[in-house]
């Protein structure tokens, strides 16, 4: 993931800093039937004390697709004060249960991109997060730490392949599509793409999303600071795609009081479903440049020298010890 970038400068705006709180007490989810489902989405749209999902916006990528400013020149056209909310490298059950409650007491429908490994793992979380009407979304299998672009193209295929398999396997058992994957979306790990793999991904009608703000939560810090930082972030950019993770414990303890706030200040949650029609798109101003790219290039060129620097160190045989000097006959 990328390194995180500087905190926001602080301003002469009088915002009192956001605040974390007790989350309330909510009964452990349960397995719901069609019928629980509908009522409590009925109860949720007759309720005006949360925070809700305000519209749903149908994605198809039928000549490829790549949204998110921090890595593409354009991202889904979003209005002042709304933000799909996004999340990767789950499923994992402490974190994401903890996740998953704050979402569903405040009525919000967000979209998760799974690594392959984890779904396969905790399939049971990955039935919930469908289950309460969330979008399950793919982000390889092993989420290698060299990324895409450490790979073969052969190789980096596999991957995501075997990672959209596990994740169809884990959300629809029997009903899987691995070749046709019920949610046609994709995330790159540390949003590393590269040109073979994005075309590949268009001929499979596959959409890449990239984030417009990101909360830095690869990064360890308090709950309260990462709050901070992700209202201070969201202010300056007054909308977009935002990325969390929900394996980071600093995430799922602030998420209650992110949900709090946004609705104090508000803002709109907007959820994406799959489609079959291009969304509309909001092209990036014209100094636009990549915010990941050269992060991306100087992290992959770290890990791919330190194999080659062992490999090196490896061959280098140590040197002989001098020979004795000749002893001259007393």
């Amino acid at each position: 993931m990328p390194q995180a970038p500087d905190r926001p400068k602080s301003t002469n705006a009088q915002r009192a800093k956001p605040k974390l709180r007790p989350a309330t007490s909510a009964r452990a989810a349960q397995p719901q039937s069609p019928q629980n489902s509908t009522t409590a989405a009925d109860a949720c749209t007759s309720a005006d004390n949360v925070l809700g999902t305000s519209r749903t916006i149908a994605i198809g990528a039928p000549n490829g697709l790549q949204v998110g400013l921090k890595t593409y020149p354009q991202t889904i056209k979003l209005e002042d004060h709304e933000v799909v909310l996004t999340f990767d490298d789950g499923p994992l059950p402490a974190t994401t249960g903890k996740v998953l409650d704050a979402l569903k007491a405040q009525c919000v429908k967000a979209t998760f991109f799974l690594i392959g490994q984890n779904a396969a793992a905790s399939p049971q979380m990955v039935r919930r997060q469908i289950r309460e009407g969330h979008t399950v979304a793919h982000h390889t299998w092993s989420h290698p730490s060299i990324t895409m672009r450490g790979l073969s193209d052969e190789a980096a295929r596999a991957d995501i392949g075997k990672g959209i398999a596990a994740d169809e396997r884990a959300a629809y058992g029997e009903a899987a599509r691995p070749e046709k994957p019920h949610v046609p979306f994709f995330r790159f790990p540390g949003f590393a793409d590269t040109k073979p793999l994005l075309s590949w991904l268009a001929t499979q009608n596959i959409g890449v999303f990239g984030t417009d703000v990101w909360a830095s939560d690869w990064v360890e810090m308090t709950p309260e600071a990462e709050l901070e930082l992700i209202m201070s972030r969201l202010e300056q950019a007054k909308r977009g795609i935002v990325l969390f993770h929900d394996s980071r414990p600093s995430t799922a303890e602030m998420m209650p009081a992110f949900l709090r706030e946004l609705k104090a200040r508000n803002y709109r949650v907007v959820h994406i479903v799959p489609g079959t029609e291009a969304p509309e798109l909001e092209q990036a101003p014209a100094n636009w440049t990549s915010e990941t790219e050269a992060t991306v290039n100087r992290v992959l060129s770290k890990l791919l020298a330190r194999p080659k620097l062992a490999t090196a160190q490896r061959k280098v045989k140590p040197a002989k010890a001098p020979e004795p000097a000749p002893q001259v006959p007393e």
